[in-house]
């Protein structure tokens, strides 16, 4: 193993044995669910094993808070995501639901979708969105923010490529 993964690696593993247990609590007092609070206490870890840079953390448990602050944050987007996709499900005749196996593909790409249109600045995000969602004209769209109609035109072309490329 190269000098900087594994400084990388002794460091996770020095704060996980340190820190772990506070880590855990920290996150079920924030979620009031233990089961929520290890799952995420471990995805924070596995998200600093991903890193390519070394932690060197001055404040172990305020950096920690932090890593682990942004973990919650996707795990609620995902959450709410989910919620909104069964409630939609919910509504659909039942030979039109789909199964298990094509619900989670479906999910997965919705979350990505999200996480790619986060990406886009307000203007270029809402636009796309008017124009997929509402179904709206471009130049409706061009109205309603008060924006030429080539700018449209380029946001829509923008939020798609991200959509499809993922930048």
């Amino acid at each position: 193993m190269p000098a900087a993964p594994a400084a990388l690696h002794q460091e996770v593993d020095t704060l996980y044995r340190v820190h772990h247990g506070w880590l855990q609590g920290w996150l079920r007092r924030r979620l009031g669910n233990s089961t929520e609070a290890a799952d995420l206490a471990q995805d924070t870890f596995m998200r600093l094993l991903a890193r390519s840079e070394p932690i060197a953390a001055r404040e172990p448990r305020a950096f920690l808070t932090t890593v682990a602050q942004g973990v919650v944050a996707n795990f609620m987007r995902r959450r709410q995501i989910e919620e909104a996709y069964l409630a939609t499900l919910a509504h659909l005749p039942e030979p039109q639901v789909p199964g298990p196996e094509t619900r989670a593909i479906l999910l997965e790409t919705l979350v990505e979708l999200d996480r790619r249109l986060d990406t886009l600045a307000p203007p270029v995000r809402r636009a796309f969105l008017l124009s997929q969602l509402d179904g709206m004209k471009q130049a409706d769209i061009a109205a309603e923010l008060q924006l030429s109609l080539a700018t449209v035109q380029r946001h829509i072309a923008k939020a798609a490529h991200c959509c499809f490329f993922g930048g």
